[in-house]
């Protein structure tokens, strides 16, 4: 027994405390996929707008913590730092050097919530095309062309 206490003080001096379930850590920015409200890629994190989507959870979950990867530049992370800050929500900028998750925002509870869906889909972009116009001038001579004619 007390050489089985000896051995763990060691590998936990060599090698760091253990962690329960590391890669998904790893993924979630240090959570766990339990906690998790809800996740934005690191593209959705690059657009220029907030995600609306957010704003009501945040009001939901005021003791909630957003975390946000350090591999992105911050001038992409300023937008929902201070979106957080504003509704008081803590924020926290996770950089792990031995892996870049390919999440970017992630929106966590200190507790285990086991939500279905934590994934927000990308916005899309809607193009109105609109039926193009010919000028005054051009309509014009069209309809002298039709009387001369």
């Amino acid at each position: 027994m007390v050489k089985a206490n000896i051995e763990d003080y060691l590998e936990q001096g060599m090698y760091g405390k253990k962690e329960i379930n590391p890669a998904e850590r790893r993924k979630y920015l240090s959570s766990l996929r339990e906690r998790v409200i809800v996740v934005l890629t690191q593209a959705q994190v690059l657009e220029k707008e907030v995600y609306t989507e957010l704003l009501p959870l945040f009001k939901q979950h005021p003791k909630a913590c957003v975390f946000l990867n350090g591999h992105m530049d911050y001038n992409h992370l300023i937008k929902y730092v201070k979106v957080a800050t504003t509704h008081n929500i803590r924020y926290k900028i996770v950089l792990n050097k031995e892996h870049n998750s390919d999440l970017g925002l992630v929106f966590a509870e200190e507790f285990a919530i086991d939500r279905d869906n934590i994934y927000i889909e990308k916005k899309q972009k809607s193009v109105n095309i609109k039926p193009v116009k010919k000028s005054f001038w051009k309509r014009l001579i069209r309809f002298c062309r039709r009387i001369v004619k």
